[in-house]
């Protein structure tokens, strides 16, 4: 499979995207490529060069939670840290939009999961524009300002953002996990016909569903302006989790793969020498 046909390399129509593909024996392969990804980031923690940012978009019910839980289950806990980001704190919204994000990157040797993202930004305040009022920019006083010019320089800052991070030592991956609306209608009403996942039913959900098409533009103009060598983003189709998961760890894996200078660093030269000296000394103690 090639993991180049989920790779945005050119402007993109979601409508024209498959939202599913069945891949045989997903749940299989996901265990030998997490595993092979678990001991490359043991590889990557020793080396300390690089951090990995991995990034989770979609529509509500799109199954961002389940696919961490199984991408990452067989990493050292202390190699990878989850955030999921809500609805920004008091604390937050004294500072500009990207400071929650940009104080949580990963460190290198590290990957971090962000489980909703800087994103956020550009797709659920698009749809809500009111919601920039609450940042409390000096230049916006009215929802009038938040105009294409707005969202245009938004778009600059986060590409800007995601090419410093970039040059600096970080990997990015964003993936766009693409459900479609009919399976998010039956994802919605198992949460509602199953007692145990009543919790994660919100009323809410039901309005935000109604604003579907908005969404979509929303997400397909974020892709095409913000899809970079250094960023590129990725449309997976989603619903089918098993295979959804199994993409997403095979395209980290085959990525990662690629980069020669990653690999274990090598004890001294006088330790090297010095190896059986070592040994002596513990087993003679």
């Amino acid at each position: 499979m090639n993991m180049d046909n989920y790779k945005v390399t050119s402007k993109i129509s979601l409508k024209n995207l498959k939202t599913k593909i069945v891949i045989d024996d997903a749940e299989r392969e996901l265990k030998d490529v997490r595993k092979k990804l678990g001991k490359l980031q043991d590889t990557m923690y020793a080396h300390g060069k690089y951090a990995v940012l991995v990034c989770l978009q979609g529509m509500d019910t799109s199954g961002k939670d389940s696919l961490i839980r199984e991408v990452f289950k067989d990493f050292n806990a202390r190699g990878v840290e989850v955030y999921s980001f809500k609805v920004p704190t008091e604390l937050e919204l004294k500072h500009d939009y990207l400071w929650r994000h940009y104080i949580v990157l990963p460190a290198r040797g590290k990957f971090g999961v962000f489980n909703r993202t800087h994103y956020e930004n550009v797709l659920v305040t698009r749809v809500h524009p009111g919601y920039i009022l609450g940042e409390n920019i000096p230049s916006i006083n009215t929802i009038d300002d938040v105009n294409d010019a707005f969202w245009d320089r938004r778009f600059e800052e986060i590409n800007a953002f995601e090419e410093h991070i970039a040059a600096n030592g970080t990997i990015i991956f964003k993936f766009f996990l693409n459900l479609s609306k009919e399976e998010q209608k039956y994802r919605l009403l198992r949460r509602l016909n199953k007692q145990e996942k009543n919790w994660k039913f919100s009323p809410g959900d039901l309005k935000e569903r109604k604003l579907w098409d908005r969404y979509q533009e929303c997400y397909e103009e974020a892709i095409n302006r913000t899809s970079k060598l250094h960023a590129p983003w990725f449309t997976i189709p989603a619903d089918d989790k098993p295979s959804a998961r199994y993409l997403v760890a095979s395209i980290m894996y085959d990525t990662l793969s690629q980069y020669s200078d990653i690999e274990e660093p090598e004890l001294d030269d006088d330790a090297k020498v010095n190896l059986e000296l070592y040994k002596k000394q513990l087993e003679e103690e």
